[in-house]
């Protein structure tokens, strides 16, 4: 559903050097899989899901979403693309139910389906309650559950999220573990970015460790363990990045 092959993107920075943002990785997520892309700030890891979504050309090598290139077809991409980030913002101004019905317009969702997709979604993420109530009126956690239904609402089948948790409580957290795991259950691509590795044990199938740009080591949680000897992935991320540095000081 979503492939990324020999993805490159080059920046020049201050004083003419070339920087590699995304140093020619590779990796493939399938449907009802949930892939975490993990590495510290800095890693490529929103540089990656912009290269994806269309928003930077690679300098060499192309993703695609379903089939679809994405500089062939960088609108078709984004009709299949459901987004969650921790900068989204919400209309103030607006209601719950006005601001979900308006995203699900902008991607031409008819107007019945939007409506029954909202009813679901109101139930399943738990925001009936307040679903007539103004954004700008919502606490934290039920702002989140606002930023998760409107990924939903145009019913795609792929979900990319840019550290989905960052600035939550434990359970606001736990909100979007339960999304993810729904996800999952109705057959969506999932692919996560984030740097917290001890929740991504919890939440991936596999997983891509992204270290400087490089892709070092992709695999189940159970593959990782086997090549690094690490149990968890704080362990086994600090020893293939060390490795990874003792090569390019060499």
């Amino acid at each position: 559903m979503i492939r990324v092959e020999n993805v490159m993107r080059c920046f020049t920075a201050p004083g003419g050097r070339e920087v590699r943002a995304v140093d020619g990785i590779s990796f493939h997520v399938a449907p009802g899989e949930v892939f975490g892309l993990l590495g510290p700030n800095g890693a490529g890891k929103t540089t990656t899901l912009r290269i994806i979504l269309g928003l930077l050309r690679p300098t060499s090598g192309q993703a695609s979403i379903g089939g679809y290139g994405v500089a062939e077809s960088p609108d078709e991409v984004k009709r299949q693309v459901g987004i969650v980030s921790a900068g989204a913002a919400l209309y103030q101004h607006l209601t719950v139910r006005e601001m979900l019905l308006f995203c699900a317009d902008l991607y031409r969702t008819p107007p019945s389906q939007a409506g029954e997709e909202l009813e679901r979604l109101s139930l399943l993420l738990g925001f009936k309650d307040y679903i007539d109530r103004r954004c700008g009126t919502l606490s934290t956690g039920q702002r989140q559950r606002v930023h998760l239904a409107r990924a939903l609402i145009h019913r795609p089948p792929v979900l990319l999220l840019d550290e989905p948790t960052s600035g939550l409580d434990v359970l606001g957290s736990q909100v979007v573990a339960e999304f993810i795991a729904l996800a999952r259950s109705e057959g969506r691509a999932v692919l996560l970015t984030t740097h917290q590795l001890d929740e991504a044990e919890r939440l991936c199938d596999r997983f891509g460790l992204l270290h400087r740009g490089r892709l070092v080591r992709t695999g189940t949680l159970t593959e990782l363990r086997q090549i690094s000897g690490c149990n968890s992935l704080v362990e086994m991320f600090l020893k293939l990045a060390a490795s990874v540095d003792e090569r390019a000081i060499e």
